[in-house]
């Protein structure tokens, strides 16, 4: 694993293998939980189609930072203290190099969030990710774990079990009038009894109050929602594939 080249956030992921595990990746991998080490060795190999080293993903930097209390501003920008002392990360939205730290409600918390969404206590309490941004995003973000295969249809606009979303909040205020829904490809739905679910928006009867929501894959149909039966509502923002 020469760091000769590597760009300056692996090195420093590198750094804290060599401090935790003595420099071996596999027993860092299973110390995070991963059954192999794939996922981390690649971050320290030149990709063939690229001819890059892979940017490490979000998970992976939420995973060394909770595991380990290290601080995800220096693993991500190299500013600030290297570790931490509490398990909860400062709740910065932009640091410097564009970076977004965004809640995270991943598949086992989904029934904890649509009880304590609106709870600013139960959302300090989340795991923080980061988001590599290209500018300074306005309004309430959550990223969220893709949960089933109801929006993957084998096709490159899937969305697959595993993969993380960053979803900014639409107000309510804003359900009074149509919806954006050719902007966005899809949603993240809080209903108040039925859970959290990603759908497609194909229809907005405004008049009613009514959407009509559409799944990619197509064995499963499409169904309506009345607005009022909704606490939240999010446009999918950016992808994190779970690869």
């Amino acid at each position: 694993m020469d760091n000769i080249e590597l760009p300056a956030i692996n090195q420093r992921i590198k750094e804290i293998i060599d401090d935790q595990t003595k420099g071996n990746v596999t027993a860092f991998s299973l110390a995070l939980g991963y059954t192999s080490a794939q996922k981390v060795n690649r971050l320290f190999k030149i990709d063939s189609r690229t001819g890059k080293y892979p940017v490490p993903s979000s998970t992976i930097i939420s995973d060394i930072s909770n595991k380990f209390d290290i601080n995800t501003n220096w693993i991500v920008s190299g500013i600030g203290e290297k570790h931490i002392t509490s398990k909860q990360n400062e709740a910065i939205q932009i640091i410097n190099g564009g970076i977004m730290m965004v809640p995270l409600v991943n598949q086992y918390a989904q029934a904890g969030y649509m009880m304590g969404w609106a709870d600013v206590a139960y959302i300090e309490t989340l795991p923080k990710i980061p988001w590599i941004v290209d500018k300074e995003y306005k309004g309430k973000y959550i990223s969220f774990e893709v949960r089933g295969d109801s929006m993957d249809d084998g096709m490159k606009h899937s969305y697959e079990q595993g993969d993380i979303l960053l979803c900014r909040e639409i107000g309510c205020d804003y359900w009074k009038s149509k919806l954006h829904i050719n902007a966005w490809d899809a949603f993240v739905i809080v209903h108040k009894t039925d859970g959290i679910v990603l759908k497609q928006i194909v229809d907005h009867d405004v008049e009613k109050g009514i959407i009509t929501c559409h799944s990619f894959n197509p064995i499963y149909p499409d169904f309506t929602v009345d607005l009022r039966d909704i606490a939240q509502l999010f446009n999918v923002v950016k992808q994190q594939k779970n690869k």
